[in-house]
């Protein structure tokens, strides 16, 4: 008997584990079941918290504000109860069939209604997140670990911004996506799954773009009957609501003119050109248009998927191009975009996080949140999941199952793991250096989400005006009594200086994210490993000031008006309607122990000291914390005891990678010792020619990617397994 992977059963067993004898024996394969099973039980505990928390966000907001789209549909003044039609008082756009199922629930007691309407709409999803995980093949998923999809791709639905739009609005978007996965999944009969996605089209027409897909891989009744069910479904609501189905069908182009299609919430091509100031018959023309290249392009590629044995995939692409030409995509309807997580892009193996993570921030978070605020960035950032949608469509090169790389990605090049002085170090031994590059796109994402969460976190800090002066003058009043109280001496000494003044309110304001981003990118363009561990020092020493920030809010020497500061870089304030500048609206100006300021620029300083191979270079980069320092408080900007609280996040950073990755991999130069030849981005690893020889440049080497392991090495390389892997 096959089980779908090339082979029987019991001898792809007898190969994941290495037979009895290898390091995957028996004792090795019970110890990783028992694990697993751990995990799956600690992952259901997790969906069961998320759905708690789910129901309680949606329940605890006031009647008026919950479940707003079901309040409009059923509520006393809501349009099933307007004689007339259902679309005139515009706030009702989807099928007659869909207001035909809601008209029996208009009189439903709203209360008792609504908590039924919450709970189902969750049972939905568990259900939904069950069905995918059941569609998951084996390739993708490997058979130890089978048992957290589950659970994983519930909460993978939960989080995501469209599941919790439509709890909060009460909508039934994720019904047609279940009913479409039903029909594909988890039906035996042609006829019956052809129902499910006929009845899923009658919910939301552009469903019916899975019926070309069922034809074109073979599934002809299904097909048929899909269309079948959607002729009827449709036939039936004309039939008892007449006027409002030529409304909708004819006189609004199935649903194009409905609502205030310019919506940012309207995530669809007719949404998109609507935006950018196109209306009338030129609109509709381009947007037919677009949508007939969508949808050939889209269903093209998913049908090649399918027939590849990719079926999830070829269903969420299908789904994909149904959200492109939907004359109204509201973004509780973008759950198809999620089901492509499951194809693999990239030949090399560090590259196959980047579709995945992408996918899952631009479907969790708000597009704010992973571009920058700029006006230039508006076509981006108001079609954040449109833009998605279109590129699992059309553009991203998901791999063939039949592509050697698919699954024996090139391996991922790994530094020697060096001895440490401490036999418990590293805590985590999956965290191993990694030699090559990351993704320059998924390391620019994950910036960017980091820096917002950092800006969130500053504005976030809990206390207020009185706690921060409360707190500033025990800071003060230690500082005196270790009689490093300079900030008054300081401030009013440079004040007195116009040019050093002029110099330090510069230095303040310009140097902060320019420095740290300039080591950033020459360590990633240089010194990839280095890159890796310098960066997560800092990202470890940012946390711990966000932290610092949250429990003890801090009002900086020029926010305390009873010490005669002068705040040399604003100016003096109105303290009951302050102006910082442009981001006054949006800074907390009591996020200041520890100093970031001074912290991220000793970290710039440290790294350029260890690392720059000239001694000029490292003079330099120890005056950068100097002048900051000196800037921060001269300015009025921060205490002493702020600098020292950076200070030590820093150092905490720093010490944190080592404890968790161990010493970190050395640059040296090529012929100096014992070491690793890496063959720059792309290369391979060079193996010792023998005990205690140094390790030779393999061929194409650059000399300042040569690795010192600190003893004769063995090359460790491999294909990731895991997030910790990654360095």
């Amino acid at each position: 008997m096959d089980d779908g992977r090339g082979g029987r059963p019991q001898d792809v067993a007898n190969a994941e584990h290495g037979g009895a004898g290898g390091p995957f024996g028996p004792g090795r394969a019970a110890e990783t079941g028992k694990r697993l099973r751990v995990l799956g039980i600690l992952s259901w505990a997790v969906v069961a918290a998320l759905l708690v928390r789910q129901v309680a966000a949606v329940l605890r907001l006031p009647p008026g504000d919950r479940l707003t789209d079901l309040e409009t549909w059923i509520g006393p003044e809501g349009v099933l109860h307007v004689s007339g039609s259902l679309y005139d008082t515009g706030k009702f756009t989807g099928t007659p069939f869909y207001g035909l199922v809601l008209k029996p629930l208009r009189e439903s007691a709203q209360d008792a209604l609504g908590v039924a309407w919450t709970f189902g709409s969750l049972l939905l999803v568990v259900a939904l997140g069950l069905l995918v995980a059941r569609a998951v093949p084996q390739s993708a998923a490997p058979r130890r670990s089978s048992l957290l999809v589950a659970p994983a791709a519930i909460c993978l639905f939960m989080v995501s911004l469209p599941v919790r739009n439509a709890l909060h609005l009460g909508q039934l978007s994720v019904l047609p996506v279940l009913l479409v996965v039903i029909g594909c999944f988890a039906t035996r009969g042609e006829r019956a799954a052809g129902l499910f996605v006929g009845l899923g089209a009658a919910f939301q027409p552009t469903m019916l773009l899975f019926a070309p897909l069922l034809w074109l891989t073979g599934r002809r009744r299904a097909a048929v009957s899909s269309v079948v069910t959607f002729a009827a479904s449709t036939a039936v609501a004309w039939i008892v609501m007449p006027h409002d189905s030529w409304t909708y069908w004819v006189h609004h182009l199935a649903g194009v003119g409905l609502g205030s299609g310019d919506s940012l919430a309207n995530q669809s091509l007719h949404g998109a050109l609507l935006r950018f100031g196109l209306h009338g018959p030129l609109e509709i023309a381009l947007f037919l248009v677009l949508a007939a290249a969508v949808v050939v392009l889209g269903l093209r590629r998913a049908v090649r998927y399918a027939l590849d044995g990719q079926v999830l995939l070829a269903v969420g692409v299908t789904g994909c191009v149904a959200v492109a030409v939907s004359p109204t995509s509201w973004q509780h309807q973008m759950l198809w975009v999620l089901l492509t997580v499951i194809g693999r892009v990239g030949k090399r193996a560090a590259d196959r996080y980047v579709w995945p993570v992408a996918v899952v921030l631009a479907m969790s978070l708000s597009p704010k949140v992973l571009l920058p605020n700029m006006t230039s960035l508006d076509p981006v950032t108001q079609n954040v999941i449109l833009v998605a949608a279109l590129a699992a469509a059309c553009v991203v090169p998901f791999l063939s199952v039949s592509a050697p790389a698919y699954a024996h990605p090139e391996p991922t090049a790994y530094a020697p793991r060096r001895p440490s002085r401490f036999s418990k170090v590293p805590l985590v031994p999956a965290w191993r250096w990694v030699l090559r590059r990351p993704n320059l796109l998924l390391e620019l994402l994950l910036i960017r989400v980091a820096y917002s969460a950092y800006s969130e976190v500053r504005k976030a800090a809990r206390g207020g005006r009185p706690t921060a002066e409360h707190h500033g003058e025990i800071v003060h009043s230690i500082e005196k009594f270790l009689h490093i109280d300079i900030e008054h001496w300081a401030n009013h000494a440079v004040v007195k200086v116009s040019w050093l003044e002029n110099f330090f309110n510069f230095y303040y304001e310009s140097f902060h994210f320019v420095v740290p981003l300039t080591v950033l990118g020459v360590l990633y363009v240089r010194r990839p490993a280095e890159y890796r561990w310098a960066r997560s020092a800092l990202g470890f020493a940012t946390m711990l000031a966000l932290l610092g920030f949250w429990l003890f809010p801090l009002a900086p020497p020029r926010l305390m008006p009873d010490l005669g500061f002068i705040d040399t870089v604003h100016g003096v304030q109105d303290f009951s309607q302050p102006d910082y500048g442009a981001l006054t609206a949006v800074t907390n100006q009591y996020a200041a122990m520890p100093s970031l300021h001074f912290g991220w620029s000793l970290w710039c300083g440290l790294v350029i000291a260890i690392l720059a191979p000239k001694w000029w270079m490292k003079a330099l980069g120890l005056l950068h914390p100097l002048f900051t320092v000196s800037a921060i408080v001269a300015t009025g900007n921060h205490w002493v005891l702020d600098a020292v609280g950076g200070a030590a996040a820093v150092g905490l950073g720093f010490a944190l990678v080592h404890l968790l990755a161990g010493p970190r991999a050395r640059t040296i130069r090529a012929g100096t010792g014992a070491g690793l030849a890496v063959g720059g981005a792309g290369g391979s690893a060079a193996a010792p020619e023998g005990p205690g020889d140094p390790v030779r440049p393999a061929p194409g080497a650059r000399p300042d990617l040569v690795k010192d392991t600190g003893a004769t090495a063995s090359v460790a390389s491999g294909t990731e397994r895991g997030p910790g892997s990654a360095g």
